[in-house]
């Protein structure tokens, strides 16, 4: 697996997840972004890099179509339209939760190397999809 920066997409496994997207039946596309963020919160034991990487990405996908969320990366993110992903912004924010907490390989491998940009990367998406409280803007 290859990682070249510290961004959401910058990596194999999200840029093919990515490419699965665009693959997808585009009534299909929402579900493959659901069950790969479940996949993350609903893991218990140790979280793969693999499946966590996808999790980020599909969590950035989500931040993307929120207030404040910046656009998915045009060479690596998906080609094809997305639908509204806004209603997975609570579980997005739990998949990257999970990302975040022991046991993940993704967070080990990041704390091996020089993390400070991936985490605060993280951080910032888990900014923009904060649940806000009812009534809130």
């Amino acid at each position: 697996m290859g990682t070249w920066d510290a961004g959401p997409f910058d990596n194999d496994a999200a840029a093919d997840f990515c490419g699965d997207l665009d693959e997808a039946a585009p009534g299909d596309r929402e579900g493959l972004v659901r069950s790969t963020l479940t996949h993350v919160v609903e893991t218990a034991g140790y979280l793969d890099a693999h499946d966590a990487d996808e999790a980020v990405a599909a969590a950035a996908l989500v931040a993307a179509q929120c207030t404040g969320g910046d656009p998915a990366d045009p060479v690596y993110g998906p080609d094809e339209p997305l639908p509204d992903l806004t209603g997975l912004r609570e579980l997005a924010f739990d998949a990257l939760a999970r990302v975040t907490t022991e046991p993940s390989e993704l967070m080990e491998l990041w704390a091996d190397s020089d993390g400070a940009t991936w985490r605060a990367n993280v951080q910032s998406l888990q900014t923009v999809l904060r649940p806000r409280p009812p009534g809130a803007v």
